[in-house]
């Protein structure tokens, strides 16, 4: 059973994003800076892309949100991430990790654990090998580059322990997408298989994750109504695309046309 009492979340969490338009913070990779910002305008959010230690603490004191993602990864950004991290749970601003490639090599594996061991994150978004090999990161789990290579529900019992552990939330991307805190289990239906079609969706669902973490403070909650609004925005644009080249733009066009009545609607949500 889908739950009402969500998508009317989802509804008042996207009104609230486009009346007060937060700052959010993102220190990601060359791949999907661009995509991901105008993902996040169309959303209704303001978008920064500021990664130079020498600025990340000032930056990060605007924002409603920080966005960590380590998928272009270099020693000096690995720097500007635990500063800006730190600055962000000194100043109460929510942080979101998405540990790209986590599993594929060490240096990105324990990059992924550093900041997770180092900052206080709200939410860990990734695929299903990336949060196993977090969970069992002395194990040789590993990933196909940054494609996953094992499905969601083998990495729901890990998931759980890890958010135990960390005190975070984790959400795990893919035909159905997971959410747990630890003590509860939440699973987004909303989504089409062409999103995995093109660079940077699983990027751009980690930054929206915190778009609606700067409006609400439920972290469960604020992470799967952000998938659940992102993934109707997947349905929406491929009913208008004819393959991965038309997907992009159409994606960014569904989320600008976004409503609360729509959310309300069509969000599905199962608690």
């Amino acid at each position: 059973m889908f739950s009402d009492e969500l998508a009317t979340k989802a509804a008042n969490n996207l009104t609230a994003l486009r009346i007060r338009k937060p700052l959010i913070h993102n220190i990601t990779n060359f791949v999907v800076m661009n995509f991901t910002a105008n993902a996040l305008l169309a959303f209704g959010a303001s978008p920064v892309m500021a990664h130079a230690p020498e600025e990340v603490e000032e930056m990060v004191a605007f924002a409603g949100a920080l966005v960590l993602n380590i998928g272009t990864l270099t020693r000096t950004w690995v720097e500007s991430m635990l500063k800006a991290g730190r600055k962000a749970n000194e100043l109460g601003i929510p942080v979101v990790l998405d540990p790209v490639g986590a599993g594929a090599t060490t240096f990105r594996t324990g990059t992924a654990m550093r900041l997770a061991e180092s900052v206080s994150i709200h939410v860990i978004r990734g695929n299903a090998s990336e949060v196993l090999s977090l969970a069992r990161k002395d194990s040789q789990t590993k990933t196909k580059g940054v494609d996953a290579v094992h499905g969601v529900d083998e990495a729901e019992s890990a998931a759980v322990d890890l958010a135990q552990k960390l005190g975070t939330t984790l959400a795990i991307t893919g035909p159905v997408d997971l959410v747990t805190d630890g003590k509860s289990v939440l699973r987004v239906f909303n989504g089409h298989e062409r999103m995995g079609s093109v660079t940077g969706t699983g990027c751009v669902a980690t930054a929206l994750i915190g778009a609606f973490l700067a409006v609400d403070g439920n972290s469960l909650e604020a992470t799967a109504t952000a998938l659940a609004a992102y993934g109707l925005a997947g349905e929406e644009a491929a009913g208008q695309s004819k393959g991965p080249g038309t997907f992009h733009p159409a994606l960014l066009d569904a989320l600008f046309n976004l409503d609360a009545e729509k959310l309300k609607e069509k969000i599905r949500i199962e608690s």
